[in-house]
């Protein structure tokens, strides 16, 4: 099945950069891009509720001049629309199983570089079990998502102890996709056995070190067999497992982090490290689903 790439489109800033990044990644992976528009109450641009009309016109507007635009760009891009009623989180979440990927648009923290994931993003995030990217709507990232240069790298954070298939395929994927180096980072904590002074040791940290990376280095292994075509940066770090990828993903080309799929209706069900990555990364985040 030739599963499209879906992206949300509402007339933000913050839509229109995910929808420029979704459609070189349609033609990266040779997948034809959905823009879905979704209608719930008043639209962004201030009708009030019951001019139904104009609104439907508006949406109508704003999915044919962003087609359009898309193909001006990207002549051989095969671009369809939908326009869908209903809460937005409720709507994507739908798509998002007959779709290969869904991207979405994501506001900066005023002057500091981030995401605000709101009530939307965060029910997508939790409900889909197909990959969702978040892509800011800054200046830098437009000129990321509509340029035709080199791609920058594929930054993927693991945990050693419980490796997901699903997250490196994804990585190693895109990596090789975009024809970029991938850095696949690990971050350990200091084991509390330490104590304060003696967790920054150099010693200490040389060997947690040295201990990660062979680790990291013999899960690559067969990865890399599979994937010959990628050069692989292995990155065993101590410290805050989120600090650590934002620090490695600034510039990133993506940020790939996972999240574990929970049954419970308990909680937001992304983990505390994707959260904070997806708060303040600058650059765009894809967050893959596992067991």
């Amino acid at each position: 099945m030739n599963q499209s790439i879906a992206v949300g489109l509402d007339g933000s800033a913050e839509s229109a950069a995910a929808a420029h990044w979704a459609a070189r990644e349609a033609i990266l992976r040779e997948r034809p891009l959905l823009l879905v528009h979704c209608e719930e109450g008043p639209s962004p641009v201030g009708f009030r509720v019951g001019e139904t009309e104009a609104r439907e016109r508006w949406a109508e507007a704003l999915l044919v001049d962003a087609s359009d635009a898309l193909r001006g760009a990207h002549p051989h891009l095969r671009v369809s629309t939908m326009a869908v009623d209903g809460p937005p989180d409720v709507a994507l979440t739908e798509v998002a199983p007959t779709s290969e990927m869904l991207v979405l648009g994501s506001r900066g923290l005023g002057t500091v570089s981030g995401h605000v994931l709101g009530s939307v993003g965060l029910a997508v995030l939790r409900g889909s079990e197909r990959p969702v990217v978040l892509v800011r709507g800054t200046e830098e990232a437009e000129r990321e998502t509509r340029g035709h240069g080199a791609y920058g790298p594929v930054v993927v954070g693991i945990d050693t102890d419980r490796p997901s298939d699903a997250l490196l395929a994804f990585a190693f994927e895109e990596a090789a996709q975009r024809a970029c180096p991938l850095c696949v980072l690990h971050s350990a904590a200091t084991p509390p056995l330490y104590g304060s002074g003696m967790a920054y040791e150099p010693a200490v940290t040389e060997q947690l070190t040295r201990k990660v990376e062979a680790k990291l280095n013999d899960l690559m292994a067969p990865w890399q067999q599979r994937w010959p075509t990628v050069g692989v940066d292995v990155r065993a770090t101590i410290g805050r497992a989120a600090d650590q990828i934002l620090e490695s993903g600034a510039g990133a080309g993506l940020v790939v982090v996972g999240r574990r799929i929970r049954r419970s209706s308990v909680g937001a069900h992304i983990g505390p490290v994707t959260h904070n990555v997806l708060r303040h990364a600058s650059s765009p985040v894809a967050v893959v689903a596992h067991h």
